[in-house]
């Protein structure tokens, strides 16, 4: 199995269009033998992984477990208060420990530079499991979700709302596909601007483009996928009326879907303030893939740690 041309996984510029392509044709065998019956593919055996969550997980925690069982290694699971992070140990010395105890580490976290750093004084691979920054399992799993619904493209892209860390991977994970990624965002919202640098530097390499629209339904007229995600992301709880406000134009409802075209599929990363980015009748249309793509974090998860760690 070809590694990565990466140690860790910190962000989605981490990776080069082989190294995207590779992780998607993996996580597509690991999907296949999983739905053959196959449960257990063995490639980590008796490899162990340290999971580190500084904020609350649903389908990032319970995919990495579930994971690693199916690789036939081991996950161990703990919070900032379980560990001397949570009493002041400096990072270095609190990565450089769990690098001679673990075979690699998922980390959710809030700083970004903190994740760096950790990354920086531990030996083995460490992945991004979401930071203030960046959120590339998700955006991998994105990109995967897209190729098996609508074929390998190249896709337009729309995400309507926030440039968060998800936002902000997925227009990384486009670019380097060779797609186009329109952001549909009120002025002040956008990625942030390291980001979309690096997401333009892509684009022109491989072939794809970045924009930013501001009219939602300018937007989704060509779109083959309409992506939202929450307006309040953690963290942002101070500013929760001034986002809802700026927000409520960007809707993922059935009036802004009737301007896509029909083949258009809706994606969300959950969890899902429903009613606010997105509305129930859009949710559980026929047009919406978002449980397919939770369940396909998993199978992205098998084909991440399979060549990080394999």
């Amino acid at each position: 199995m070809r590694r990565l041309g990466t140690r860790h996984l910190l962000s989605v510029s981490d990776l080069d269009r082989e190294d995207v392509e590779t992780v998607l044709e993996v996580a597509r065998q690991m999907k296949a033998r999983f739905l053959a019956g196959e449960r257990v593919i063995p490639v980590l055996e008796g490899k162990t992984l340290g999971l580190v969550f500084e904020k609350p997980s649903t389908r990032t925690r319970i995919s990495f477990e579930v994971a690693m069982h199916q690789l036939g290694g081991v996950a161990f699971t703990y919070s900032r208060d379980e560990l001397q992070l949570g009493r002041g140990e400096a990072i270095k010395d609190t990565a450089a420990v769990m690098g001679r105890y673990l075979d690699g580490v998922m980390i959710r976290t809030g700083d970004h530079s903190a994740l760096e750093e950790f990354a920086r004084y531990c030996d083995v691979p460490v992945i991004n499991g979401l930071s203030d920054l960046e959120h590339p399992c998700q955006a991998l799993t994105d990109v995967f979700t897209v190729v098996e619904k609508l074929g390998e493209g190249p896709h337009t892209v729309v995400f309507v709302g926030d440039g968060n860390n998800v936002c902000s991977s997925l227009a990384l994970a486009c670019a380097t596909l060779g797609w186009r990624f329109v952001h549909a965002v009120p002025e002040g919202y956008e990625c942030p601007e390291e980001v979309w640098r690096e997401a333009e530097r892509r684009a022109d390499r491989y072939g794809g483009s970045v924009e930013v629209v501001r009219d939602p339904e300018e937007a989704v007229k060509d779109a083959d996928v309409v992506y939202t995600d929450v307006w309040v992301s953690m963290g942002d709880e101070d500013e929760k009326e001034e986002r809802l406000k700026a927000f409520k134009p960007y809707q993922v409802n059935e009036e802004l879907m009737s301007k896509a075209p029909d083949h258009a599929i809706v994606m969300h990363c959950m969890p899902i303030q429903r009613g606010y980015e997105l509305t129930d009748e859009v949710a559980d249309s026929e047009r919406s893939v978002i449980y397919d793509q939770a369940e396909n974090r998993l199978h992205v998860q098998k084909a991440i740690l399979a060549l990080l760690l394999g």
